[in-house]
């Protein structure tokens, strides 16, 4: 079997040992319920309480603003959702962008279906929001702003703190997706003027199947789901005790050497970049140049078709993939660079890698001399 180069960080990763070594003990040994009085059922319910600990130190919030859920889908949903159902009395009216993750845009869709108007805001060629076409969107029905802090496909990063002010200032609440940036920027929600922040474990190195939401205090929003009273009565179930640990752990090692791990992913990404722009000609950078989280480098590459160059790549032992591996089954042109007015030569030709803590320069030489090839016997 051929060793696996995989390049495809932002559609998830492995949980680090440091990680399932916490977690382990909680699928056996330690495997109260939370909510239950007696004292493995106590020591569950404090794991859990460490971990809520850990997130919201990691943003500068507090532990009872964090909320463990599901997923990063199912945190969008329930700040998106929640917010509006609780403040339809006051107004209808959501501003979103039209490159946000579908998780974001079907909850929008889904609130249109029930009267709520919604805003998809334009973005230039590299994928940012205009701010003053935001201020303009305003209304006085206007009740939620949810802007993602990175794209998960072309990786731009877009103004988090300005558009927080504008929210600030017209007393709109604020919701960020920082699934893709969680583990890969410094978040503080405070500084950022968040009221809410959806995150997701298994792109910074936890388990999949958990998720975390920080909802400011006092904001108000209403539960999705009936049931029990876990998550201060906002999500009902009982907990997932162990992957909320692996949760807990994988974002307190992620902020304990963020810098070294973006200065790797920055360095490799632009060496993948350069060797680009030297040996394979008709290729183009998608996305802000340096306004981008630090590991994406999402390029398209003219007259190539993006689904064939996966698996040419994948027969080399290559994983990378062509965007969000949630729409991986669409035979539609990405959302996103279609917003960003990507030529049509190139829309169907891009290729999206993303960067990791095991990636090395010899991948990224590995990488090139099989584009070369592929691409020069296509073209």
């Amino acid at each position: 079997m051929k060793n696996i180069i995989y390049l495809d960080h932002a559609a998830t990763t492995g949980v680090k040992e440091e990680v399932l070594k916490e977690m382990l003990p909680f699928f056996s040994i330690e495997f109260g319920n939370p909510s239950s009085l007696y004292s493995i059922g106590r020591r569950a319910k404090k794991a859990i309480e460490q971990a809520r600990e850990k997130v919201a130190r990691a943003i500068n919030a507090k532990p009872k603003e964090i909320y463990f859920t599901g997923c990063g889908s199912e945190s969008d949903n329930l700040a998106i959702k929640g917010i509006a159902h609780s403040l339809k009395s006051k107004g209808n009216h959501i501003i979103t962008s039209k490159i946000e993750h579908h998780a974001v845009l079907n909850s929008c869709k889904s609130l249109e279906q029930e009267g709520f108007k919604i805003t998809y805001l334009n973005v230039d060629k590299d994928g940012i929001i205009n701010l003053g076409e935001l201020k303009n969107a305003i209304t006085d029905k206007t009740i939620l702003i949810t802007i993602m802090t990175a794209n998960n496909e072309i990786g731009t990063i877009q103004p988090i703190e300005e558009i927080g002010q504008i929210a600030k200032a017209n007393n709109i609440y604020f919701h960020t997706d920082s699934v893709q940036a969680i583990g890969n920027l410094k978040i503080d929600v405070q500084k950022m003027n968040l009221d809410g922040l959806s995150m997701s474990a298994h792109k910074f190195y936890g388990p999949k199947g958990v998720g975390a939401l920080y909802i400011k205090e006092n904001v108000p929003f209403e539960k999705l789901q009936d049931g029990g009273h876990q998550e201060k009565d906002k999500r009902a179930g009982t907990e997932n005790v162990a992957e909320i640990v692996g949760l807990g752990k994988a974002i307190e090692l992620a902020y304990e050497n963020l810098d070294e791990y973006n200065n790797k992913l920055l360095e490799l990404r632009e060496y993948y970049i350069s060797e680009i722009e030297k040996k394979i000609p008709n290729a183009k950078l998608n996305g802000h140049r340096t306004k981008r989280l630090a590991g994406n480098a999402n390029i398209s590459f003219k007259g190539i078709d993006g689904g064939d160059l996966l698996l040419k790549l994948d027969e080399q032992g290559i994983c990378a993939s062509t965007g969000s591996a949630c729409n991986s089954g669409s035979t539609k042109p990405s959302h996103v660079l279609t917003a960003i007015g990507l030529e049509q030569e190139y829309l169907q030709g891009s290729l999206r890698i993303t960067f990791g803590k095991e990636n090395t320069k010899e991948d990224v030489d590995f990488l090139i001399k099989n584009l070369e090839e592929i691409t020069k016997t296509w073209r």
